[in-house]
């Protein structure tokens, strides 16, 4: 699914677009911000799964204006920093925990496998990694990858699933009106 973002006002409807498109499998249903019920549901209703997203893109493109977005859409109400010198920021919800992490500074391997984050993978964990080519094979396998790119003066966003919880994360999004002006195709 490729969108075309005319400013950063997109980039932000897009995050509340994924947040309101997360797969009700990831958090507890009936949650503020608890994903769109699709019916068939890959990851079946009731069934507790956390997520992996991957988070591509130049420096400036937006990754953290969208997950910014993203997670005020799903309650965060805290600061929402950005991770660039912390590497990682976790934040607790009722039903959820987020984890947005940022490998850009990292030079190894083993500097990412430091930061434990497999340990954030599994029921009830949103976990979005910025500069995930950094990381590798110490990082989690990503069900959703955004990649964001400058565009002329705009930018533009590609969203690529690679698992069902992925798939059926894309489909509820195929199903948010909100953003169809800006969607470029579907894929």
């Amino acid at each position: 699914m490729d969108f075309n973002l005319a400013d950063s006002s997109v980039t932000e409807a897009l995050g509340q677009a994924l947040a309101r498109a997360l797969p009700p499998g990831v958090h507890t249903p009936g949650v503020a911000g608890a994903g769109v019920a699709t019916g068939a549901g890959v990851a079946g209703a009731g069934a507790a799964t956390g997520a992996v997203v991957y988070l591509q893109g130049e420096l400036g493109a937006g990754k953290t204006t969208c997950v910014r977005s993203l997670l005020r859409a799903l309650g965060v109400t805290a600061l929402v920093r950005s991770p660039t010198y912390t590497l990682v920021e976790t934040y607790v919800l009722p039903a959820l925990t987020c984890v947005h992490v940022d490998l850009y500074r990292l030079q190894t391997l083993t500097e990412v496998d430091e930061l434990g984050l497999r340990d954030w993978v599994g029921p009830g964990c949103l976990l979005l990694v910025e500069w995930p080519d950094k990381g590798g094979a110490a990082l989690p396998a990503a069900d959703l990858e955004l990649t964001l790119r400058y565009a002329g003066d705009a930018r533009a966003a590609g969203l690529h699933a690679f698992t069902p919880l992925g798939l059926e994360w894309l489909e509820n999004l195929g199903l948010d009106t909100s953003l169809s002006f800006y969607v470029s195709n579907l894929t």
